[in-house]
This record gives C-alpha cells, sequence and structure tokens, in this order.
C-alpha cells in the first residue's frame, strides 16, 4: 500500500479544462470535480501563469488577491508559470538580460507573498512561456531560490530530462505535475514541425505509462530523499465535443492505477 506521505491529486487538463481561448469542448465543472473524487483524487493548489518579467508590471497584488481565496480552499500549493502575456502556448519571446533580472527578482517576491500565507510557490517549467528549455530551467535554479514544479512532460517537451533533473536537483522539487510523453511526437513539437497545439490533439500526452518518461526511476529518486509532496496527475487533453461513455476519466484511472502500482512496488 502506499504510505501516508504519498499524496495523489488530478488536475483539471486531464479532462480537457483549460485557461487557453478556443482550446475545445469545456467539460462542465460538476462531471469533472465528481469524476475526480471517485477516483479518490484530490485537489491542492491552483496553476497560475502570470507575467514575471516585465518591469513596469508589478504580479504581487494580483498574486495577493488569488492568495486569499487559498485559506479557504485549504489549498497549499500556488503553482506559477511565466507568462509570456500572449494567449496560448505556441509562441514566446526570448527574454533579454533585463527581463531576466525582472523575472528571478519576481519569482523570490511570490514565493515570500505565498509564504506569508502559508502557500508554497513553485515554478512550472512550461512550454510557450518565458522558462521553458533546459538552460532557462537552470537560471532559474541558479538566479532564484524558489523551488520548482516537476512537470515531466512540459520538462521532456523542452529538451530537459525530467528523470536527470531529479537526480540533480532534488532538494529544489516541491511539487510534481506527471505527465507521460510520446517523445516522437514531442520532438516534432521541438523541432517547430507541429505547434503545442497540434501535439497535444494528436495524442503527445499519454496515460502514465504508455509514454517515454521514466516514472520508476524519478519515484525512486524523490522518494529515496523523503519527498513528501504532491503527485498531480495531468494528460494534457484537447475535446472536440462531449465524449461519449466513460470519457477522460478512463485514462485518469488508468494513470492513478499505474502511479498506485509504482509507489507499492517501492514499499515492498
Amino acid at each position: 500500500m502506499t504510505t501516508a506521505t504519498d499524496k495523489i491529486a488530478g488536475a483539471p487538463i486531464s479532462w480537457g479544462v483549460c485557461e487557453v481561448p478556443g482550446w475545445g469542448y469545456q467539460l462542465p465543472p460538476e462531471r469533472v470535480l465528481t469524476e475526480m473524487h471517485q477516483d479518490g483524487l484530490a485537489a491542492v493548489g491552483g496553476f497560475t501563469p502570470v507575467v514575471l518579467h516585465e518591469a513596469g508590471h508589478d504580479p504581487a497584488p494580483e498574486i495577493e488577491r488569488l492568495l486569499d481565496g487559498y485559506d479557504a480552499a485549504r489549498a497549499e500549493v500556488l503553482v506559477l508559470s511565466a507568462a509570456t502575456g500572449r494567449d496560448g502556448y505556441d509562441t514566446r519571446p526570448d527574454l533579454d538580460e533585463a527581463g531576466w533580472k525582472t523575472l528571478l527578482t519576481n519569482l523570490d517576491r511570490l514565493t515570500a507573498v505565498a509564504a506569508a500565507h502559508g502557500v508554497r510557490a513553485v515554478l512550472h517549467p512550461h512550454v510557450g512561456t518565458m522558462v521553458e528549455r533546459g538552460d532557462e530551467v537552470r537560471r532559474v535554479l541558479e538566479g532564484s531560490a524558489i523551488s520548482l514544479c516537476l512537470d515531466t512532460g512540459h520538462l521532456l517537451i523542452g529538451g530537459t530530462d525530467p528523470a536527470e533533473l531529479t537526480r540533480q536537483a532534488p532538494d529544489r522539487i516541491a511539487h510534481t505535475h506527471f505527465k507521460d510523453v510520446d517523445d516522437q511526437i514531442a520532438a516534432q513539437v521541438r523541432s517547430g514541425r507541429l505547434s503545442y497545439t497540434e501535439g497535444v490533439r494528436r495524442g503527445m500526452y499519454r496515460p502514465l505509462g504508455r509514454g517515454d518518461v521514466d516514472f520508476a526511476a524519478i519515484v525512486s529518486d524523490l522518494r529515496g530523499r523523503d519527498y513528501g509532496g504532491w503527485y498531480v496527475l495531468e494528460q494534457d487533453t484537447i475535446l472536440t465535443e462531449e465524449p461519449r461513455g466513460e470519457g477522460p476519466v478512463a485514462d485518469v484511472r488508468q494513470s492513478a492505477d499505474y502511479l498506485r502500482g509504482l509507489l507499492t512496488d517501492r514499499d515492498g
């Protein structure tokens, strides 16, 4: 059985629910939350894209307003991504030195703002944001004190081996988003042959154990250093219409069973 520290959560993106305009058919919250609850998954925080690199934009008031609701929801993790200011994740600019300085300063500021509310802030490297590629992840690790959200899918698509990052910087990983990825499709996104959205539509994200991420190594390394954070299941999905039959929850259930199996094997 899993231990008391094995905390598994689910994210609405697995049901195709996304903040990007025009992403696809959006299922009603009642269905998503009911199915999430039925599979024994919890909601523990929020994915929060925020512009961090613009010198004339202060992100702190926006985050303060958001954190006011965390107490009521008993949420404990603020998952930040370094938004470009554009809609979607198919294009992005590159940062200059001034932009990097502003971004890194804001990461530390927001870490302190969240901590004052009893919330842990983490940065989510994400395709189509200002922190996507391996060199950008390293710059965050070297230039700020913020912890990371280990999103296995976005890291792999951005060119970072998530298992290797787990081995190299275990003390900076405070939260995880577990996604599996078909790396053949991901390679087309990395090369620009497919946009990110096209990759998702073609099934780039897979149920855990059906793609190319080495979850056994990641779980082993995390638990070897007594990781006590959440394992959040995500399988980015775009729906074209209301699904017939079970729909996305079937893949969510498969991923949850796979992860529970890995955690049980480790206990054995």
